[in-house]
């Protein structure tokens, strides 16, 4: 699923949403179920990503940002899903505030196994319209069998790829706007 928000932003999800009324029982599970995602990521995979994300990044004007959450807080949980969230930390983390308009977040909901992909405009121009929903759906098979870390650095690859095709002959004057190091919350 692909929504384009004020032409300005792109939000591409790996399923559907809920409806509300499944509010109540999201809120619950965030608020007493689920784990930090430091529980999942250790040191090594961090900089694994942090390395495959300053080589996709290499060569052009593209910023990748990766967000892993284990869950919402629990003042979220009631009012926010999953892609809301990924729109306030793209916001938050100023994602959006890239000199070319060339940043991308990665969302990771390790509670609700929700993957989101937000892009802003200037790269979203680049790429045809199912393009997002397949870079959701191509980390799916990875985290079904708990190898979170390797779906994303696929994901990481995938749009290094995509950066070099769109960005090639342009050369990066700004350097690394973002940070490299994935956010675990």
């Amino acid at each position: 699923m692909v929504n384009d928000i004020n032409d300005a932003t792109c939000i591409a999800t790996s399923i559907q949403q809920h409806n509300r009324p499944y509010r109540w029982k999201r809120w619950l599970k965030h608020s007493l179920y689920f784990k930090s995602a430091q529980h999942f990521f250790n040191a090594q995979q961090n900089q694994q990503l942090a390395q495959a994300i300053a080589q996709a990044e290499s060569g052009h004007r593209g910023e990748i940002q990766i967000i892993i959450e284990g869950s919402l807080p629990s003042h979220l949980a009631l009012r926010m899903d999953t892609r809301q969230r990924a729109e306030q930390l793209f916001a938050q983390y100023r994602v959006w505030d890239t000199e070319y308009n060339s940043g991308m977040l990665i969302y990771l909901n390790l509670c609700e196994r929700r993957v989101e992909v937000v892009a802003d405009r200037g790269i979203h121009q680049a790429v045809e319209g199912d393009y997002w929903h397949g870079l959701c759906q191509g980390m799916l098979p990875y985290f079904k069998q708990g190898q979170f870390s390797e779906g994303l650095g696929w994901a990481v690859a995938q749009l290094g790829q995509l950066l070099q095709d769109f960005d090639r002959d342009m050369p990066d004057i700004q350097g690394n706007e973002l940070d490299n190091m994935p956010r675990l919350m």
